[in-house]
This record gives structure tokens, C-alpha cells and sequence, in this order.
């Protein structure tokens, strides 16, 4: 049976502005987020936890696909840097770990009752350098995602995707 939290799992556009999430419950999505998996353990990630309005507002402004952001409690972007070449095979992986890191935040939310939308900012170059200069980071970390966290306006339920035209059994 698939667990019910993945099935709840939503991309939620509108939250309820009159409800917060607390820094306990952001505390919660940080750990699940540092919990995925990770290529060679290398864990290239960082965090930017983004409460204050107006830099909220900049980030819409930056990328046109984050207009969910002006009503959502917070926004977490997903910061990755690459690891140097090592000759290990997890060094070319990054953007497989920032996309588990990424999938942990939505589920811990979902499991918290909390709506989330990802937002991603990787590959694009216009996208990512606004993020770089909003929040003065250096040009070799790659903002990677922006996760809307906060509390959906309304209740979408739970809904299914299989699609067996989609899978060959071999």
C-alpha cells in the first residue's frame, strides 16, 4: 500500500496568510531535508530559510513561476555545491542529492500538514544569479530549488498518478 503522505502531497499556489509555520516545524523540514540520500555521503547542500516579506516579494520578482510566494508562511531554497573533483563517483551526483533533499522537505511537510511547492531555480542561469545577488552568495554555489512552505487555503485531498502504459515489465 502507498504510504498516505505521498499521496497527499500537493504543489500548493495559495496558502492561508493568517497562519505561520513555526520555527520548530522549519527546524523538522531542515532535518528531513538533511536525511536524504546522498552520493558518496558528500551532503552537498545548504539552506536559506526565508521569513522577511520583502524578500519574499524579490524572489516573485526574480523568477515569475514563484507568484505563490507572496501568500505562503516561508520559502527554503536549496543551496548546492558541487564537490571538487575528487575522482570519487559522487562528485557529478549533486543534482540527484539536492532533488532527494528537496523530496524529503515536501513529504516532512505533507506529514505536518503543511502545503509546499517546488519551485526550481537550477539550470537557470537568470534565476540562479538573482538568488546569488538577493542573498549575496558566492558564484559557485547553485541555488537549486525554492520550496513555498505554509499552510494550503484549501484542502486538495489526496489523488493517484499510476499509469501502466508508462511501465515495461521486463
Amino acid at each position: 500500500m502507498i504510504n498516505e503522505i505521498i499521496k497527499k502531497r500537493r504543489s500548493i499556489r495559495s496558502y492561508d496568510s493568517t497562519k505561520q509555520v513555526s520555527d520548530e516545524q522549519i527546524k523538522e523540514l531542515l532535518e528531513a531535508a538533511m536525511l536524504a540520500p546522498s552520493a558518496c555521503n558528500f551532503r552537498p547542500w545548504e539552506f536559506i530559510v526565508v521569513k522577511d516579506r520583502d524578500k519574499l516579494n524579490k524572489i516573485t520578482e526574480i523568477d515569475p513561476h514563484t507568484g505563490m510566494l507572496k501568500t505562503a508562511s516561508c520559502a527554503i531554497i536549496v543551496l548546492l555545491k558541487p564537490v571538487a573533483d575528487s575522482g570519487r563517483a559522487g562528485e557529478a551526483m549533486w543534482q540527484h542529492d539536492g532533488g532527494a533533499t528537496t523530496e524529503n522537505i515536501l513529504l516532512q511537510a505533507a506529514s505536518l500538514g503543511l502545503g509546499t511547492c517546488w519551485c526550481g531555480l537550477n539550470p537557470h542561469e537568470e534565476y540562479m544569479n538573482g538568488i546569488r545577488k538577493l542573498f549575496d552568495l558566492s558564484d559557485d554555489i547553485i541555488p537549486f530549488s525554492c520550496i513555498a512552505v505554509g499552510y494550503a487555503a484549501e484542502d486538495f485531498g489526496s489523488r493517484g498518478f499510476y499509469e501502466e502504459s508508462k511501465v515495461k515489465w521486463v
